[in-house]
């Protein structure tokens, strides 16, 4: 209990300039306060905490300079009422410096006055206590951490007694902190680890003070769990002494989440054999232990036949269940060390690791795959088709070992089915070679390479030019002028096969809109690819197209559609080709009489002019078999009302003979060759020019006769 003021007074011997350097160099800071509470004198030790001068302050209230946003308002409250009764004062209160940083403070202040002979005021004795703030708010936060954090903590001491746990570690073992104080940890061990393992733990941290990792521990009830446990050695500040520092948290749902979750990255859900991705990972292992013992691995690749028939008649529970028995066999068939994987509908992968007679295997596999499968109350018989790499013979890596073997069975399906087949280096150098160019040409035409050629079309009757047939050209920087025989067939069946015909058709009406500026309307065939056709966008491109150019006359176009072209569904077809006709363009059917659907395709399709074929027109003054079949094709195209255009004409008796079986139009070399398209108009007007001067139906002949188109 501090003195009452009233008791306080200076001793008489003492020198007061003596008491004066006392208050200058103590550490505390010393403020004198008149009686309104305002700052009178400050020592110097205070002038230097705060970077107040005693100039700056005289005259002012303590609040004025020493306090702050975080004050406390009740203490200001509480010191305020005190000094109001003039009462001795002790608080711990929050200051702040000239440069606004926060200290704490303990202050002592008592009043003055006549008792003490001095007039009315205040002593204040601060000292500066922002360490033990300090500690003790870091004390309160350890023990929030301690008592608040979800990871379970105990203490331990030297011999390894729990000293203390938090809330956290009774909520994941069960044991509360009075069951387990003065215990050793070991009451929580699972035996799943072995002496050794912790033998192990304990010499790391007498090493590093410091282990982590999982652990598996056993709750109260019995209950195993896994944790990730960290343990700290602390050291006091007495030489030996230490004690532990113990954080875990239970990872066991984590844990099964991340077995499900690489199941479901590594598994068939359906089947529970491997996919595709732990099969490539397999491989590789594979493949470095075949480099290490010098020993072989095939890859085989197994595609059901016609199972789509089994999803299609019981339904797709009955094929799952179908799918499930085949895996079940194939593993079993196989030995331990070999790999079952399913990637795919009804696609398997196995992966065979020993030297043995590997032939006897994959008949084994075959007919495993052949042994009846129950269906509901039936049984149904499955076929598959194998295809097989070996390595090291195939040098792939596992990506490319599982697509050469993918490539293997599609050879097998074309031999037959339920047979097997290797692997052909040779072809698959074809299909890179195939693929290196089909990247040349989407380069050509994304820098503009390609260019079309127009071959004129000539009615036999008047020698009109009847229109012209768009014909494409490679300009290829190196080797120049490149047919379309030497790369069209490239594109077909690719992923460049519409764009090309995009453009062909977009240039085509461009050349026509150009031709038509220069005052020659003329009308342009157009080949289309069953593919192109096919396109879910062929008929709004075109449409869109055809509306960007009001100037070219729809009906001036013809699309040519290859006969020799299988179209999947000739319905569909029908359709596309129907509202093209819609918007008013004409549809050929191309290289007629050269397919398997001639007379399905002259019923289903809206056809408005058949060409012939020029292998037939060619040799048919030789071959009587080709003479034959264009007779027969002028006769079906008239009495479908249809006119024929022949392709081929290259003599001046090809077209007298074509003529006399009633052909419609002709065009070939002896009439002219393909040209440029800025060529075009000159040799138009100049045919012209000679079919009104001479006798129609005479030039033809000449003309063939003379070579003019040569």
């Amino acid at each position: 209990m501090p003195r009452s003021p009233t008791t306080i007074t200076p001793p008489s011997d003492i020198d007061p300039n003596r008491l004066a350097m006392v208050a200058a160099v103590t550490p505390n800071f010393l403020v004198i306060l008149d009686d309104a509470g305002r700052i009178e004198w400050v020592n110097p030790s205070f002038e230097e905490h705060t970077g107040y001068q005693l100039e700056e302050v005289r005259g002012c209230l303590p609040k004025e300079v020493l306090y702050g946003p975080d004050t406390d308002p009740e203490t200001i409250k509480r010191i305020n009422q005190k000094l109001h009764r003039a009462e001795v004062i002790e608080e711990d209160i929050l200051h702040y410096t000239r440069a606004g940083e926060p200290y704490w403070v303990h202050t002592y202040c008592v009043p003055i006055g006549n008792e003490q002979g001095v007039s009315p005021g205040y002593i204040a004795i601060q000292n500066n206590i922002s360490d033990r703030k300090n500690s003790e708010r870091g004390l309160r936060i350890a023990a929030s951490v301690f008592d608040r954090s979800h990871e379970a903590i105990l203490i331990t001491d030297q011999s390894n007694r729990i000293l203390d746990v938090n809330p956290s570690f009774s909520r994941i073992t069960g044991y509360s902190r009075q069951e387990v104080l003065g215990l050793n940890p070991a009451i929580l061990s699972s035996g799943r680890h072995s002496g050794e393992y912790y033998r192990s733990m304990w010499r790391t941290i007498e090493k590093t003070d410091h282990w982590r990792g999982e652990i598996w521990n056993r709750r109260k009830n019995g209950e195993e769990y896994v944790e990730l446990l960290s343990i700290s050695r602390v050291h006091l500040e007495e030489p030996g002494q230490y004690y532990h520092v113990a954080a875990f948290s239970d990872i066991t749902a984590l844990k099964n989440h991340a077995r499900e979750l690489n199941r479901a990255a590594n598994y068939d859900d359906l089947t529970g054999l491997p996919n595709r991705q732990l099969l490539e990972e397999r491989l590789r292992t594979a493949r470095d232990h075949a480099d290490r013992q010098h020993r072989s691995v095939s890859v085989c690749y197994l595609d059901l036949d016609g199972f789509k028939a089994i999803n299609d008649t019981w339904g797709h529970s009955t094929g799952d269940q179908a799918l499930r028995t085949l895996a079940e066999r194939l593993t079993r068939a196989l030995r331990s060390g070999d790999t079952v994987a399913r990637i795919g509908g009804d696609e398997f992968v196995l992966l065979l690791q020993s030297d043995d007679n590997h032939e006897t295997v994959y008949r084994r596999i075959l007919a495993t795959v052949g042994d009846p499968v129950a269906v509901g109350e039936q049984s149904v018989t499955l076929t598959a088709s194998l295809g097989i790499t070996r390595y090291p013979e195939d040098g792939s890596d596992a990506e490319g070992l599982i697509r050469h073997a993918d490539q293997a069975m599609y050879s097998a399906k074309e031999k037959g089915r339920n047979q097997y087949h290797f692997f052909d280096p040779g072809l698959d150098e074809h299909r890179r070679n195939r693929r290196n160019q089909l990247m040349e040409i989407s380069r050509a035409l994304e820098h503009d390479e390609f260019e079309l050629f127009f071959q004129p079309q000539i009615r036999v009757t008047d020698c009109e030019l009847f229109g012209l047939e768009a014909l494409i050209r490679w300009n290829h920087p190196e080797k120049g002028l490149v047919s379309p025989g030497e790369f069209l067939p490239i594109v077909e069946n690719s992923h460049l096969e519409v764009p090309l015909g995009q453009w062909v058709l977009k240039e085509a009406i461009y050349q026509m809109n150009a031709w038509k500026e220069a005052g020659e309307d003329l009308a342009v065939s157009i080949n289309i690819s069953a593919p192109h056709l096919m396109d879910r966008s062929f008929a709004d491109y075109l449409e869109s197209y055809l509306h960007s150019h009001p100037e070219v006359a729809p009906g001036q176009i013809t699309l040519e559609v290859l006969e020799s072209t299988a179209l999947e569904d000739t319905q569909r077809a029908s359709n596309v080709l129907a509202r093209c006709q819609t918007l008013g363009l004409q549809v050929a059917l191309d290289d007629f009489g050269t397919g398997f659907s001639s007379l399905t395709y002259l019923r289903t399709l809206p056809v408005d002019i058949i060409k012939i074929d020029q292998s037939f027109v060619r040799n048919m003054l030789e071959d009587a078999n080709d003479r034959a079949i264009v007779e027969s094709v002028i006769f079906l195209a008239q009495r479908f009302a249809h006119p024929v255009l022949a392709e081929g004409v290259e003599t001046m008796e090809h077209a007298r003979t074509l003529r006399q079986m009633g052909c419609n139009f002709v065009q070939g070399y002896g009439i002219a060759r393909p040209m440029p398209a800025d060529e075009v108009v000159d040799w138009a007007r100049n045919w012209r020019a000679k079919a009104q001067s001479g006798k129609a139906g005479d030039l033809l002949s000449s003309a063939v006769a003379s070579g003019e188109g040569i």
